[in-house]
């Protein structure tokens, strides 16, 4: 499974829900556009020190998915019938969508406009 960035911060906060979903989980998957945006995020946070470790151990032990020449494609699909439904997403939430697509996986978010995506199936906790 795909996590979003909601998802890495819930596993991070210690959600006892998404820590139930996640172990039943075979293999992990962090797309590089979710690692910049939690990291970011991470810059200012008081719990940098110790959240830091544990994102670089996880993202050691996880799959993470690149945007390659592939993912171009089904990001261009997506966002042309996002567009034209007049449904748009955020344009980082539209590359995660394309690595889904691509790589034939789930995305774990809380983000309900995940499931305007054709192809994408949304695993909530």
């Amino acid at each position: 499974m795909i996590l979003d960035t909601n998802a890495l911060s819930a596993f991070f906060e210690g959600d006892p829900a998404i820590g139930i979903l996640l172990r039943r989980t075979f293999r992990l998957f962090l797309p590089v556009v979710v690692l910049g945006e939690y990291r970011f995020g991470l810059l200012r946070s008081k719990k940098r020190q110790t959240i830091e470790p544990a994102l670089d151990a996880l993202e050691a032990v996880a799959t993470v998915l690149a945007i390659e020449t592939v993912t171009v494609r089904p990001y261009a699909e997506t966002r042309d019938h996002l567009k034209r439904a007049g449904t748009p997403i955020p344009s980082n939430d539209l590359w995660i969508a394309a690595l889904a697509i691509q790589h034939g996986l789930p995305i774990v978010s809380r983000d309900a406009h995940f499931d305007r995506v054709p192809t994408v199936t949304r695993v909530t906790w």
